[in-house]
């Protein structure tokens, strides 16, 4: 049985903890399993607890483990976990895929994925996707053929991507929020929840809508 740390002791990092059992439940009994050691979190006191385990400190709790421990991060904000990703420090810490027992994958040889991603319960993958590092997809994502998403994106519950979609680093997809075929959403993205983008994104913007139109906040 592998330790294994949640980053974030939020609601989704509780989501995240009964991800894990799902995880260890639908395991083959010759397969290694989670064991959950507790949370890291920068926000919430030392020592506190919820139904699933205690908060065990901060980074600088995290940096100073002394096992191996492998840790998820489960933390909406894209710019959050780059930064606690370049600040961890310990040669003791590796980070997994979470992937949930009931994600539908159409070629499992025709799909790469780096480290330290989440994928939740429902989601679906087409053929051919490439997925970077530390990107989470929340429930019943759909993510088409020919997909090439980078690092540290966060694409909420009930997001369709479209085939041939070129996805940068950094972006925030809004729950149920579509983005059509043959488009490229660049870096420092946000699309509300609901939205429909038909055309290439600029970077640093929120678009909102349908069509899904440029805002600055």
């Amino acid at each position: 049985m592998r330790d294994i740390a949640i980053y974030g002791a939020g609601g989704f990092g509780r989501e995240v903890a009964c991800l894990i059992q799902q995880i260890n439940k639908a395991s083959d009994k010759n397969k290694s399993k989670w064991n959950i050691v507790g949370f890291f979190d920068d926000n919430i006191e030392k020592g506190n607890r919820n139904e699933y385990g205690e908060v065990l400190g901060g980074l600088t709790e995290l940096n100073s483990w002394q096992n191996s421990l492998s840790v998820v991060i489960a933390i909406a904000s894209p710019k959050s976990v780059k930064r606690i990703v370049e600040n961890v420090t310990n040669k003791n810490v590796d980070w997994p895929n979470i992937i949930a027992p009931d994600v539908t994958i159409l070629d499992r040889n025709n799909l790469k994925m780096g480290k330290g991603n989440i994928v939740c319960s429902r989601c679906f993958f087409s053929c051919h996707v490439i997925i970077g590092d530390f990107n989470i997809f929340n429930g019943y994502v759909l993510v088409g053929h020919d997909n090439v998403i980078g690092n540290y994106n966060t694409i909420m519950p009930a997001v369709r991507l479209s085939g041939k979609l070129s996805i940068g680093n950094c972006n925030f997809f809004g729950v149920n929020s579509i983005v059509l075929q043959n488009l490229q959403i660049g870096k420092n993205t946000t699309i509300g929840a609901g939205s429909i983008v038909f055309r290439k994104t600029e970077d640093g913007y929120t678009y909102v809508g349908n069509p899904a139109k440029k805002y600055e906040f």
